[in-house]
């Protein structure tokens, strides 16, 4: 395969092939140099043509705590009391500027996902 800038379809699957072939190149040979740039190329298109959605705050929260083997109340203290942390959890109550910095600081969750807007929470209804 020459390397090319992947303007198709075609060129990504052909581009994708070729690194599939040279995985596990060492550095500095011309083999991984060439994985190396083909995987650069594949990453732009992707980015490009496959833009990916930053996901909620409330849901980055939980996985995180998930990561790290926490659950909710590993937040008490980081955001607020226990009913500071539910209302947040539930989305009642809007992440504050001082409650991002804390997430930022203690769970390293990034603060562009932690300034969007949280999604609106479906509520249970009656029945």
């Amino acid at each position: 395969m020459q390397l090319k800038p992947i303007k198709t379809e075609a060129d990504h699957e052909a581009a994708l092939g070729e690194i599939e072939r040279l995985w596990g190149a060492e550095e500095g040979t011309a083999d991984g140099d060439r994985l190396e740039i083909l995987t650069t190329l594949v990453e732009a298109y992707e980015e490009a043509h496959f833009p990916m959605d930053m996901p909620d705050p409330i849901d980055a929260i939980k996985f995180r705590l998930e990561q790290q083997g926490e659950d909710k109340k590993a937040l008490i203290g980081i955001i607020g009391n226990r009913t500071r942390v539910y209302e947040v959890l539930r989305g009642d109550r809007a992440l504050s500027l001082t409650m991002i910095r804390q997430l930022n600081r203690h769970l390293n969750i990034p603060a562009e996902i932690l300034i969007q807007p949280i999604r609106t929470r479906k509520k249970k209804q009656a029945a």
